[in-house]
């Protein structure tokens, strides 16, 4: 093992946590960006606010804003119905709001120093897609000092909302989104696969396919699969043979069905059905289910008034029988081409002194 190898995260005891495990908070990069949501900037604010609600009861929502005067209007928004001391405020200027792929990723151990690490990978709004977007490179670092703590650069493109893991090795991610040529040109499969095993201290990695139809993302898991239990995750599935998001669904199916620990137990399955196509004028949008967000004591579960609303979040419910769900309108929050878990990233609950 090389300096390199030795220094990295993995190799001194850190592993990236499931989402369900305890959060000291949930960060939020509001959005301002109304190119984003155009025609419906003021419903996917409404939007936010109801996430904040959900989740701030049962966990700190820190927020990070352009500024003051922006402080103030999103204040105004949660009005009374949040404590003062439920919110934490970050003047961070950002691009967009899409925290979940420019914000830090955090990974945790339980013994030596320095319990919590940052993880600030670089950031290239989905392969160049977007610019400017030199202000949400600079998030991950401003949110580890925010917090004291030490930050660690693995020095590859890669977004939060492109892997999922279940905390004990495993990590969920896309053939599309990872191994483009848009990202890492210079790494292969077994590079990208070395490279998450430093930072995230995963030893094994499930290789999925293609996303879903309207992903500007380039097949972003958190639109497919998503772990639920350590041995468990749900995954989307779209029965209509003439829908483009068909074929890859059960492509993906096909290969979840083939996993298999070392134990020799197979990886549980649970579908999730897919909403009804929705578009913007004549573009689809990546409406899905598995876009969902885990709290400490909630799950907030992206709808989109469709006949298919009430059962996904019933088939969520089951997987979380000791979490409330909450169903959450994002019929606009998708017209800027994500949902609540693009919105959203979690902050583990580890013993520090900061």
């Amino acid at each position: 093992m090389n300096r390199a190898e030795q220094d990295a995260p993995g190799a001194r005891g850190y592993r990236m946590p499931a989402e369900w495990e305890r959060h000291e908070a949930t960060w939020l990069s509001w959005p301002h960006n109304r190119e984003t949501w155009p025609g419906c900037f003021e419903q996917a604010e409404s939007a936010m606010v109801a996430l904040v609600l959900a989740l701030a009861e049962h966990e700190r929502v820190r927020i990070n804003v352009l500024s003051p005067e922006h402080e103030l209007r999103v204040s105004r928004l949660l009005g009374d119905r949040v404590a003062p001391e439920s919110v934490q405020w970050h003047r961070f200027a950002t691009n967009d709001a899409w925290i979940r792929d420019h914000g830090a990723v955090f990974v945790v151990r339980g013994n030596g120093p320095d319990p919590l690490l940052a993880l600030d990978f670089e950031y290239n709004a989905w392969g160049g897609k977007y610019p400017p977007y030199d202000l949400d490179q600079q998030i991950a670092g401003l949110m580890a000092g925010a917090l004291g703590v030490p930050r660690y650069s693995p020095g590859i493109v890669l977004e939060g909302g492109s892997i999922d893991v279940n905390g004990a090795g495993v990590v969920l991610m896309t053939e599309q989104c990872l191994l483009n040529a848009n990202r890492n040109p210079g790494l292969d499969r077994t590079g990208i696969e070395a490279a998450l095993a430093g930072a995230l201290g995963v030893t094994r990695v499930i290789w999925l396919g293609d996303g879903i139809a309207g992903d500007d993302t380039d097949g972003h898991v958190d639109d497919l699969t998503r772990f639920v239990a350590r041995d468990t995750v749900v995954t989307a599935i779209e029965p209509n043979t003439a829908d483009p998001n068909h074929a890859p669904l059960r492509a993906n199916r096909e290969r979840l069905a083939a996993v298999e620990f070392a134990d020799g137990t197979a990886l549980e399955i649970v579908e999730l059905p897919m909403p009804e196509p929705l578009f913007a004028g004549s573009r689809r949008l990546p409406a899905s289910y598995a876009n969902f967000y885990i709290g400490n004591e909630t799950v907030a579960v992206p709808v989109f008034g469709c006949a298919e609303d009430a059962r996904a979040c019933g088939i969520l419910g089951s997987c979380f029988p000791g979490k409330r769900i909450v169903p959450i309108d994002c019929s606009a929050l998708v017209v800027g081409l994500g949902a609540l878990h693009c919105l959203t990233q979690q902050l583990p609950a580890v013993p520090r002194t900061v």
